[in-house]
């Protein structure tokens, strides 16, 4: 059971969770994110201490140590579970002040991001202590782990945690933090941004566990983007590879990686609202059901990237040294289109953007569109339903669409567009395609 941001962000919604993890006597893994707002603010100040701003910093250590100490007593009402928690709100604030007396780096950086979820945990781990509800502290850093290239590694995280859970064969509930982990060097690393949703699926997968349950504010993954259109509604059923499609184009409610652990293992995801717990959510299986559109994602922040070469039909191998220097920059492409003359693809990552330019000038002209928008139609074999292409295109007749991935998943038809079109194409797609 993943609980993120916002369930936890207020004492109320801490109390909502205890209750959600006691109603019945499954064993569980409780895996929690940082309050909300926490995380925006460790990375506010640690931009301020890489621009050696260390009155910045400190304001910013302060302002976040006030909210704590609220926090907690909103949130605690013995005075020997109080004193707990003023103990560990004071270690990790001590930890922080020290911080602005050091030189900083990335690895320091790594460590104040983490401070989040360690102090949701523990705080709520007190919370059940001085509730009387049996639970084990179950430290992340202890188990979770990536490779070199930043990715999980299953396999020891699976045998490290079910050593540890041999040692509680008797309990029910196991508190951890999601986020969080070791990197190959044995530093405190982390799963970047949205990761506790990760790391729930990881340790569901480790443990193969009968279901993954991921908490939200949200009653499950929606048709459309409610924060943009009006009418939406929860999609009951995804499959796997659809939910993929949905959170690597722009679904917030789920982090894009969190999907292949669960289905390596074939585990079911539950995406479920903390504040609507008896709602049906989204269940995510292996199982595909229906044909035709389910829902729209959007992903901000694209480049579009266009190598134009008059001799391309000719050049044998020029598709794979323009891909060779995105493998170059580890920089991931989103989109592929291609004609004789042409090569356009998409990236999210502009860390390396000159140096692509630079290099593939050589093979031909380079034409860069910033601020770019992928919409994503997902849903079973849309890309073999009849009709479904052209009403994605009538709807977006009123815009001008930049590029079209089609067919390259039976799941998927992309389309790029400029941002400032958005909102107003999410609009029209809804009207398009979904009957109310």
């Amino acid at each position: 059971m993943k609980f993120g941001g916002t369930s936890v962000g207020k004492p109320e919604r801490m109390h909502q969770v205890k209750d959600l993890i006691t109603r019945d006597s499954e064993k569980k893994i409780v895996v929690l994110s940082a309050l909300s707002g926490t995380t925006n603010a460790l990375v506010g100040i640690g931009e301020a201490l890489a621009e050696a701003n260390k009155d910045l910093a400190k304001e910013r250590i302060d302002i976040l140590h006030e909210h704590y100490l609220k926090f907690y007593k909103d949130l605690l009402k013995t005075e020997t579970a109080r004193v707990k928690a003023e103990k560990i709100i004071k270690e990790h604030f001590e930890f922080l002040n020290i911080i602005l007396k050091i030189s900083f780096n990335e690895a320091i950086n790594r460590d104040i991001l983490a401070q989040g979820e360690l102090l949701s945990t523990k705080l709520f781990y007190t919370l059940l202590q001085e509730l009387d509800i049996p639970a084990v502290f179950l430290p992340a850093l202890d188990f979770m782990s990536i490779d070199e290239n930043s990715e999980p590694e299953l396999k020891k995280i699976a045998e490290k945690v079910k050593a540890i859970l041999a040692n509680y064969p008797n309990d029910r509930i196991f508190v951890t933090q999601g986020y969080i982990c070791k990197n190959h060097r044995n530093e405190v690393d982390n799963l970047k941004r949205g990761g506790s949703d990760y790391s729930a699926s990881l340790i569901g997968a480790a443990v193969n566990a009968e279901v993954v349950e991921i908490w939200t504010d949200i009653d499950g993954m929606h048709n459309n983007d409610p924060r943009v259109v009006d009418k939406t509604r929860p999609i009951a059923q995804l499959s796997f590879d659809e939910a993929a499609e949905l959170a690597y184009f722009g679904a917030k409610i789920l982090h894009p990686a969190s999907i292949w652990p669960a289905q390596m293992y074939n585990i079911p995801v539950k995406l479920l609202n903390t504040m609507e717990p008896e709602a049906a959510g989204t269940t995510i299986t292996a199982k595909e059901q229906g044909t035709g559109v389910k829902a729209l994602a959007a992903k901000d922040g694209i480049t579009a990237i266009k190598i134009k070469s008059s001799r391309m039909l000719l050049a044998y191998g020029f598709l794979r040294k323009v891909f060779e220097v995105f493998e170059k920059y580890k920089t991931s492409i989103d989109m592929i289109t291609t004609s004789e003359v042409a090569v356009s693809v998409t990236i999210d990552d502009l860390s390396h953007l000159e140096d692509i330019v630079k290099e593939l000038e050589a093979y031909g002209i380079v034409e860069i569109d910033n601020n770019q928008t992928i919409i994503s139609v997902v849903g079973n074999m849309i890309a073999e339903s009849r009709g479904t292409l052209a009403k994605i295109m009538n709807s977006l007749a009123d815009f001008p669409v930049r590029m079209v991935s089609y067919g390259g998943s039976r799941h998927n038809v992309s389309l790029l567009v400029d941002a400032k079109y958005k909102n107003d194409a999410l609009k029209s797609l809804n009207n398009g395609l979904f009957e109310w």
